[in-house]
């Protein structure tokens, strides 16, 4: 079953209560991710970030150098070899720091 939790047909109203069910699991899973890989400081590349947002690689690394996603902002950090780095950091932690 295609799970794509943050494209374009985000509407959840056709589907089965299930499919639902399921959609949001999928979605809280992603969001535990996305936290851990904050609180952790990891750094990921561009192709694990567009997995973690379910889009294109070229859609991540289009965006510039920071820019926010859902409740993180995203920031380039460096580039290792041909891998650019990418850190997440909360939004509500950054808001706190100003």
């Amino acid at each position: 079953m295609d799970v794509n939790i943050n494209g374009p047909n985000d509407s959840l109203e056709g589907l089965p209560r299930e499919a639902r069910v399921n959609r949001l699991s999928c979605l809280i899973e992603t969001l535990r991710i996305a936290d851990e890989i904050a609180s952790k400081g990891y750094f990921i590349t561009s192709s694990e970030l567009a997995d973690l947002m379910y889009v294109n690689a070229s859609a991540v690394t289009s965006r510039g150098e920071q820019w926010p996603w859902r409740n993180w902002i995203v920031s380039r950090v460096r580039r290792e070899g041909n891998q650019i780095l990418w850190q997440l950091e909360r939004v509500d932690e950054v808001n706190e720091e100003v």
